[in-house]
């Protein structure tokens, strides 16, 4: 009940601006033709459908029906500028206006309701695969330092230093897969909690970007990173941690399957309402059968086993699009013509409310 009728500065734009120009038409109409019938109550009929249809709940709807009665009645009915409520089919104006709002605005909050539900859904059940996916990638790394460790208790001693260090390496490598891997675990997590997780704050995008790109050139040497950001500054709602593991996630998905790439290019560009990012590589591309899935953790590619669990792309990239999705975003790819790949997501500008 208090969202249906709670304030909106946006709505009250909305209502304000629909109100003021059905106001300018029907006034622009009577000068036009004044001999001719009022056009007001078309304008003012097809303003409150307006409004109840772009606002949340029924507050602004039934105002606006009630506004438009007062206005017609005082500017666009004789006598004009003075209230008469004594005119015929007066009430008649009125419960049109008023019921029309209602049944609007209605079927509006049912259908946002049920786009909601659906979410959550959708977001439930990428979260249930994301989780599937991850329990058992995890056994294959956790085995090997196991194995490793084991090996290196019982006869270290006896190695030499070339297959001591080797083996010293695979553990820190499979270690460092693992806590990116528990990264990914707490981000589902943060995201499945719904309103309490994602904490929308206007954050500077450039800086989100500049820490995920030096978080990554401490980790790997090649491909070499270029930023390509705009002049103006921009700031974007988000949770920065989250957003800042997307690029992360997205930049180490060009290290470890872009093959053949030599340079990255993360770009950051205002479309109307959306904030875009691009991460694009100059490497072999997406191959067209992957694109459908590729964003999908259980669609394995047919070289990947359980010895190729860490080089799977597709539970990070799972990740990323959950992520974008919690935050009213999209996130694409394609291979472009030229070679390559290129993952974009949006992300909108306004700071909407969360899903809950």
């Amino acid at each position: 009940m208090r969202r249906t009728w709670r304030f909106s500065p946006r709505d009250a734009g909305v209502m304000l601006l629909a109100l003021s120009g059905a106001a300018a038409l029907s006034a622009l109409c009577a000068q036009l033709d004044p001999a001719g019938k009022s056009y007001a109550p078309m304008f003012f009929l097809f303003a409150v459908a307006l409004i109840s249809r772009l606002t949340s709940g029924y507050l602004y709807g039934v105002a606006a029906a009630v506004i438009s009665v007062f206005a017609i009645n005082f500017a666009f009915t004789a006598p004009y500028m003075a209230f008469n409520f004594s005119l015929a089919g007066y009430p008649l104006t009125f419960l049109t206006l008023l019921v029309m709002a209602l049944l609007i605005s209605a079927m509006t909050t049912q259908l946002k309701r049920q786009e909601e539900r659906n979410y959550r859904a959708r977001l439930e059940e990428m979260r249930a695969n994301l989780l599937r996916a991850v329990s058992h990638d995890l056994r294959t790394p956790l085995t090997s330092i196991s194995a490793a460790a084991s090996l290196l208790a019982e006869s270290g001693e006896g190695m030499d230093e070339k297959r001591r260090r080797e083996m010293l390496l695979q553990i820190s490598d499979d270690a460092q897969w693992l806590i990116r891997m528990v990264e990914n675990l707490l981000s589902i997590t943060r995201v499945s909690e719904g309103a309490s997780g994602v904490r929308k704050t206007p954050e500077a995008a450039e800086e989100v970007i500049s820490e995920a790109v030096r978080k990554f050139r401490s980790r790997f040497e090649r491909p070499a990173v270029q930023i390509d950001l705009p002049d103006e500054l921009v700031m974007v709602p988000m949770d920065a941690i989250l957003i800042g593991q997307v690029l992360g996630n997205l930049l180490e998905n060009a290290a470890l399957h872009a093959g053949g790439a030599t340079k990255v290019c993360v770009r950051l560009r205002v479309e109307g309402a959306w904030a875009v990012f691009e991460v694009t590589d100059d490497g072999a591309g997406i191959p067209p059968s992957r694109l459908a899935t590729l964003f999908d953790p259980s669609a394995a590619q047919p070289s990947d086993s359980a010895a190729h669990s860490r080089t799977n792309m597709g539970i990070g990239l799972s990740v990323c699009r959950t992520i974008v999705m919690a935050h009213g975003g999209t996130l694409a790819a394609d291979s472009p013509p030229g070679g390559g790949a290129c993952f974009r997501f949006k992300l909108p500008l306004e700071k909407e409310e969360t899903h809950a």
